[in-house]
């Protein structure tokens, strides 16, 4: 662990001193060599000085200031750094998290949602860049085993959650070696809010039961980021199985046909998918139905889409 800190060094500046402090109180303490030496061999410091009175040398440091002045100066270099650190930082529009979730192969879970771990949340480019990269890529992971993006307003990345519930998803099946690229794009999309112009006709999110304001079970008041502007998408899903693999985007509402064209239209052209790509769609509510995510979906037949 010491090469991961610039203060672990065999060589201690501390150390450093104190031998060269148990230097001079040795020499100070020593005998003169005649009686004819001179007493300015060894000057005695003036006992008035506190700081001195212990017979220690005092030598300056390059890592320590030893004046108000010097201290003012370090501290304003280090304001004028932080806030050029923090200019630098690019925030997102919405705060994501990543979640994992691995399976051995056959060994069906007993709850899905026990076995789904968060990884970390971001809210910025640099955070999302530092995650992403130190991610195993979908290529490298064993089958059954899904990564889970998700906004931060979702409690838990399941067809029940209150974002998800009234939504669902769509579905493109994909061969072996490309999913890399595709995921890729796929989350640089939903991160950087390219579904932003999926909207009703009056530039609005649609908003549906999640908030009725008539609820009684004051659901909505423990949804993380209320209050917030809330994406079309929920989030997106890799799944890595043993002859394909299947990525997936949830949106928050199933039942808007305009709303679920523009959708597909836009993950057709970031993905650059070809128009004579199978794109399937299955609401949450079936989902739940079926207990499953992949099986009895549809193909997508909403208004200008390919069968």
């Amino acid at each position: 662990m010491s090469s991961y800190f610039s203060n672990h060094s065999s060589n201690s500046r501390f150390l450093s001193i104190s031998n060269s402090n148990t230097t001079v109180a040795a020499t100070a303490a020593a005998p003169p060599p005649s009686s004819t030496a001179t007493t300015t061999t060894a000057p005695i410091p003036p006992k008035s000085s506190a700081s001195q009175s212990a017979g220690r040398a005092r030598s300056t440091s390059k890592h320590f200031s030893t004046s108000v002045e010097a201290h003012s100066e370090a501290r304003k270099v280090v304001d004028e750094e932080a806030d050029v650190v923090l200019a630098s930082v690019h925030p997102l529009r919405n705060t994501w998290v990543f979640w994992f979730q691995q399976r051995t192969p056959g060994n069906k879970l007993i709850s899905y949602e026990e076995g789904i771990k968060r990884v970390a949340s971001f809210s910025s480019v640099e955070s999302f860049w530092s995650l992403h990269t130190h991610l195993t890529p979908p290529s490298h992971l064993l089958p059954t085993t899904d990564y889970l993006l998700f906004h931060a307003g979702v409690a838990r990345p399941v067809w029940e959650d209150p974002l998800n519930i009234t939504g669902g998803k769509y579905i493109v099946r994909l061969r072996k070696g490309v999913a890399d690229r595709i995921w890729e794009a796929l989350v640089c999309a939903v991160v950087g809010d390219m579904f932003a112009a999926c909207r009703d006709g009056e530039g609005r999110p649609a908003r549906e039961s999640w908030e009725d304001e008539d609820a009684e079970d004051g659901a909505d008041a423990d949804v993380e980021g209320e209050g917030e502007e809330l994406p079309e998408i929920c989030g997106c899903t890799i799944s890595v199985r043993q002859s394909e693999d299947i990525i997936s985007l949830w949106n928050r509402v199933e039942h808007d046909a305009r709303v679920k064209e523009r959708i597909k239209e836009t993950l057709r052209q970031v993905l650059n998918l070809p128009t004579s790509t199978i794109m399937e769609y299955k609401s949450n509510s079936d989902s739940m139905q079926d207990n499953s995510s992949f099986r009895n979906s549809a193909v997508d037949h909403t208004p200008g889409g390919a069968a």
